[in-house]
Formats: structure tokens, sequence, C-alpha cells
């Protein structure tokens, strides 16, 4: 077998086999109250903070929410990756292997991806459903292009925790913190426009930010193609992310060798 159908079997099937690991040992009824019923309370909480407050109206909730959501499947699952490895005193016979380390973290993102796009669309549906708003097919078809890039995107970031996972005893707790920075940051509940200078700087430099700009405007008429500069600078951000978790990654695990904490005791 060729090194590139090596490293294409390993980013998929085994990056399957890792996701599945995640759930596995749960009832999957675990999934229902977490990535499905959660995020639904999340929309109708903040819909209806702003019906009392006169702010937003009830589609700039639902998307807002809906996409940011995005962030608890794409930041758990991956620092998961990292932290079940540790838990279950694997981790270093999965970094003792001979397989190549991009591939091998790549392919655990990819099975992230589709859920996080998943608990999107079906927060987006719901949360819309309840609280009678209607989007256009069109609208519908557009947004959920534009969920699959802030899923990747978020994933991207979610690769950077899941680095610090080899360090710190419990990512858990820092993840629940960036999806709080997210929730404030990326103009899911406050308009940027609204938001002090340096939040809005901010929020332009982490993931799900753009990504909600443009859902926003499909659903209100515009078309994909002109939310384009907004989905470029979406899957830029992305890149960055990414670029700096494999490195973080690399870095992490060289240092965690040298001092001997690749394993949880």
């Amino acid at each position: 077998m060729t090194p590139f159908r090596n490293a294409l079997r390993l980013l998929t099937v085994g990056g399957l086999i890792s996701f599945r690991a995640l759930f596995n040992w749960l009832s999957p009824w675990i999934y229902v109250p977490s990535l499905v019923v959660a995020p639904i309370f999340q929309i109708l909480l903040f819909a209806y903070l702003g019906r009392a407050a006169g702010v937003g109206d009830d589609e700039f909730y639902v998307i807002g929410n809906a996409v940011q959501y995005a962030a608890i499947p794409c930041l758990f699952a991956m620092g998961q990756t990292i932290a079940g490895e540790r838990w279950t005193q694997t981790l270093g016979l999965v970094l003792t292997s001979p397989a190549p380390r991009v591939p091998l973290f790549l392919g655990r993102s990819l099975p992230v991806i589709v859920n996080g796009w998943i608990t999107t669309m079906v927060s987006l549906l719901v949360g819309g459903l309840l609280l009678g708003v209607t989007f256009a097919p069109s609208a519908l078809a557009g947004i959920a292009v534009v969920v699959v890039i802030a899923s990747l995107s978020c994933t991207a970031m979610g690769l950077v925790f899941a680095a610090l996972d080899l360090r710190v005893r419990e990512g858990a707790v820092l993840n629940n913190l960036v999806f709080g920075v997210l929730l404030v940051f990326t103009g899911a509940n406050i308009a940027l426009s609204a938001l002090p200078d340096w939040m809005e700087a901010v929020g332009r430099t982490l993931p799900l930010t753009h990504a909600i700009e443009a859902s926003r405007g499909i659903a209100d008429g515009a078309s994909l193609l002109s939310t384009a500069d907004l989905l470029g600078w979406e899957l830029l951000i992305g890149a960055a992310y990414l670029a700096v978790g494999l490195v973080l990654l690399r870095w992490m695990e060289d240092s965690s060798r040298r001092r001997a904490t690749l394993e949880l005791l």
C-alpha cells in the first residue's frame, strides 16, 4: 500500500473509529440533551431576553445561537481526542505509532466537522419552528454551506485546545471558557457594532464571527456569492488556527515526552 493510500486510510477510517469511541462508552441518549436539547434552550433564552429588552428580533437570535453552538461539538470533541486517550492510558501507544501526525489528527477532525454541522442545522430548524422564524429554501441551502465552513473553522480552533490537553489535567474547563468567549465576542447575541472597539477587533479574529454575519445576510435575501468575502475570512481564520494547532501539537508532544507527562496518573 502506497504512503498516500496509507495516509488516506488513516485520515478516514482512523478518524471515524476515534469519533465513535467518544460516545461508545456512554448511552447514545447523551447525544440528545447535549447537542439537540441544550442549543434549543439557549436559542429560546436569548430570544426571549431580546424580546423583553426590545433588542433584535427572533431571527437574529436563532441564527446567532444556532451557528455559535457548533462550538460545543467542535471544541469538546477535538479536545476529547487527546484527553480521552490520556484518561485511558493509551495516548503513549498512539504517539509511538509510526502513523504520520497530520492525517492522524486531521482524520479525527472530519467527523467533528459533520457533527458541528448537524448540531447547527437541527438547532436552526427547530429553533425557527418554535419561534415562528421561517427561512426560504434558497436561504436555507446557502446557510447550510456557510455552516460547513463555520464548523471547519471552529474545529481548527478546537485542535489548538486539543494540543493544550497534552499538558493540562482537565481540558473541559478551558473549553467552557472558550465557549463563553465565543458566545460574547462573535456577535451571536450582541451585534458587533454595539460592542466596544477592542471587543469587536477580537471578535473579528475568532471562528464563527464572519459565518454568523454571512448567515444573517443570506437569511435577509443576500446571495451566497455576495458573502464570499466573509466566508473567505472565515476560511482564512480557520487555516490560521489549523496551522497553530498542528505546530502546537508537535511542540506539546515533544515537551510532554521530556517531562514524562503524556499520561494522567
